[in-house]
């Protein structure tokens, strides 16, 4: 037990120092001009993506509950962090400042919301937890692209229909429905990006090295023999569904103030998590990167382009999954 205990100490350590050097040598390239603004445009998408793929993995790796909903917590702390950054915009003239509030808050909500959908979809397991949570998904997609929002003298407004939605003067439309959220002071940058990166990282490992964790990797290999020793299944089954819906809700904010314009969309960041390994944290950081910067540097291929991405899954996955490749792995941690 020592042994694993110091095993997963190394690991962490590991984790934070092969970060910061991607980051240190990322910083250097750009000071000295040697990255190009296609480069420099996936960095802080790759940040977001790297936080969402940590959280899931949190939820599906450690936990071992089959989630297929977290595009909609990301959903929730973009939107809710345009929102923020807009009424904050007089009040609040630092960038950053603003940046870092939108995030919290959009990290807030979607935590919020996630404790609200946990009380009745943790009743269920397996497939049924795995539909239920994809259609929470999609219910945040269809909310989003049809929301109307916006602000004027007298506050918010907001309706469901373009129709009903009257601004006073000076009023400005931060969410209009289908086109999403438009004119976005972009605030996102590689640094508060890798904060954020190191944030997760903190909590995420803290949370599977203390008592807690133990727990929750308990419920995960056997809820019958966990509920034997008094473990209250339920409550850490939440904890972990919480935490990961929080840090998902903070990547969304980051990653919507990176651009002029956002829509709702479906993202499958499970891909990420299953191609890094289940409960790796440094493989889901290393998945990814490399998945989300290798169908946008093959943009050059035009049609071709997915299909060769598809066909790189397709390999990737049996490479990982062979038992010869497992059990080298095993002989190195």
């Amino acid at each position: 037990m020592k042994k694993r205990l110091t095993k997963d100490k190394i690991m962490g350590a590991s984790t934070y120092i092969l970060v910061t050097a991607a980051f240190l040598i990322l910083q250097l390239l750009m000071s000295q001009g040697k990255l190009s603004s296609t480069m420099k445009g996936f960095l802080v998408p790759a940040c977001a993506y790297i936080v969402l793929a940590i959280s899931l993995n949190l939820l599906v790796g450690i936990c071992g509950e089959l989630s297929l909903g977290h595009a909609g917590f990301m959903g929730i702390g973009a939107f809710t962090g345009v929102i923020v950054t807009a009424l904050l915009a007089t009040a609040v003239p630092n960038g950053i400042v603003r940046l870092v509030i939108a995030m919290v808050v959009g990290g807030v909500m979607a935590g919020a919301i996630g404790f609200l959908i946990g009380i009745p979809v943790l009743r269920l397991r397996g497939d049924y937890l795995a539909i239920v949570t994809l259609a929470f998904g999609e219910i945040m997609k269809n909310i989003f692209g049809n929301l109307y929002l916006g602000i004027d003298d007298t506050g918010l407004h907001a309706t469901m229909s373009s129709a009903g939605l009257t601004l006073g003067a000076g009023g400005q439309m931060i969410v209009s429905g289908p086109r999403g959220a438009t004119g976005i002071t972009k605030l996102s940058t590689f640094a508060v990006g890798f904060v954020l990166i190191l944030f997760t990282l903190f909590v995420v490992q803290n949370l599977i090295n203390s008592r807690e964790g133990r727990a929750i990797k308990a419920v995960r290999d056997n809820r019958i023999a966990a509920e034997s020793v008094g473990i209250n299944v339920t409550a850490f089954r939440m904890k972990a569904f919480v935490v990961s819906a929080f840090l998902a809700g903070m990547a969304g904010a980051l990653y919507a103030m990176n651009y002029g314009s956002i829509t709702a969309t479906s993202i499958n960041i499970l891909v990420f998590v299953v191609l890094g390994g289940m409960g790796n944290i440094l493989g889901s950081i290393i998945s990814a990167t490399v998945l989300y910067i290798l169908p946008e540097a093959m943009r050059g291929l035009q049609d071709y382009r997915m299909i060769l991405y598809a066909v790189v899954l397709i390999v990737v996955m049996l490479f990982t999954w062979s038992p010869k490749v497992k059990e080298a792995m095993s002989v190195v941690t």
